[in-house]
């Protein structure tokens, strides 16, 4: 493992928000959802691709907070531009499990 100063941690932007929507995409190399996370006010709706399918159906991801990476430059997948990192752990068998706060914060709120 490489070790990073604090300073490279606080360059990576984590903030909070809620899923607003989410579609599928058939066109995504793997299985994947669509989905546009609120960040509050400052940042605003941003969308993501997250191969997310195996534990969450589409209709249970709205209203769900999630943290995710902001300031990465967009990334093209397919069709879709993906605009956040929506961040996640993989399970025993490899599936994502989402990183979310255990109680509600507001949308936009910086991992510290």
């Amino acid at each position: 493992m490489t070790e990073i100063s604090f300073d490279d941690f606080l360059k990576v932007d984590i903030r909070v928000g809620t899923i607003v929507d989410a579609a599928e995409f058939p066109k995504a190399r793997k299985p994947a959802w669509k989905v546009w996370v609120d960040f509050g006010p400052e940042i605003g709706i941003k969308k993501s691709s997250a191969q997310i399918t195996a534990h969450y159906a589409k209709d249970d991801l709205i209203g769900r907070q999630v943290a995710a990476v902001v300031n990465f430059p967009p990334r093209q997948i397919a069709d879709f531009m993906s605009e956040v990192l929506v961040l996640g752990f993989a399970d025993s068998d490899g599936e994502i499990v989402l990183l979310q706060p255990e109680r509600s914060v507001p949308n936009g709120g910086r991992m510290l």
